[in-house]
């Protein structure tokens, strides 16, 4: 059974990050970084991927060493929340710099799974960060501006809140527009009838990323913003584990 342990680590201007960490064995394999989506208010941060069982469950059925980070804002992590920002983007990123440096972790090896605000973000994050081996996004927006003229008031206002409505902060928050810089293969995975964020987002970025000569998946599921866990599974168990089987060298 994977052991659990929380980690401090700095964003790299002083803020604290925290992060969970569950490894199968000493043995030098690959990681999976979670990113946390809204959590209805909750902040509970990446310890919902321990309270869940996540952590433990991809890292002991995988054999690799399974991780979640706390957005700014949320668990321990320092704030403010910048809605999936620059601050966000950067903790992503040194979350992935703590677990390359980790001697039991393959850096080749290194997928980001980001979800619903999560994914926002870490689709952000892989456009500076050309060495993932793979990317995971669930129910994400990648133009923020076209999802918050169709968002409920509610979120328009956290949006505004966090963000600010300037022609910046919605660029440096949707993937769409940098679908170039990304150089990682690609899983999308969306809700047909998803109601936060429209299937069309997730449709037109896959479009962009095919032509930026990114290899992505993209699958429409049966379901809304929570994805049915019956179809999510098998295409994760199917993509993780072609990721992250060894490469074999010849001598």
């Amino acid at each position: 059974m994977s052991e659990v342990t929380e980690h401090t680590i700095d964003r790299g201007d002083g803020a604290r990050v925290q992060l969970f960490q569950a490894r199968a064995s000493d043995r030098r394999s690959g990681a999976i970084l979670f990113v946390h989506g809204n959590q209805g208010g909750l902040l509970l941060g990446g310890k919902e991927a321990v309270d869940d069982g996540s952590l433990v469950r991809f890292s002991s059925r995988l054999g690799v060493t399974a991780a979640a980070v706390s957005q700014p804002g949320f668990g321990a992590s320092d704030g403010p929340a910048d809605f999936c920002g620059p601050s966000t983007q950067q903790t992503i990123i040194a979350a992935l710099d703590f677990l390359k440096r980790q001697p039991w972790v393959d850096p080749e090896r290194i997928v980001l799974y980001g979800n619903s605000r999560g994914a926002v973000a870490s689709a952000m994050a892989a456009t500076k960060v050309s060495d993932l081996k793979a990317i995971i996004l669930t129910g994400g927006v990648y133009d923020l501006r076209d999802a918050y003229r169709n968002s409920s008031r509610g979120l328009q206002q956290a949006i505004q809140n966090e963000a600010g409505l300037s022609d910046e902060a919605f660029l440096e928050r949707s993937a769409l527009y940098h679908a170039d810089s990304i150089r990682s293969e690609t899983l999308l995975l969306h809700g047909k009838y998803d109601d936060r964020a429209s299937i069309d987002q997730a449709e037109r970025f896959s479009e962009a990323l095919a032509r930026a000569g990114v290899p992505v998946r993209f699958h429409a599921l049966d379901g809304g913003h929570r994805l049915p866990r019956e179809q999510v599974t098998p295409i994760l168990r199917d993509f993780l584990t072609r990721v992250f089987a060894p490469v074999a060298t010849f001598h």
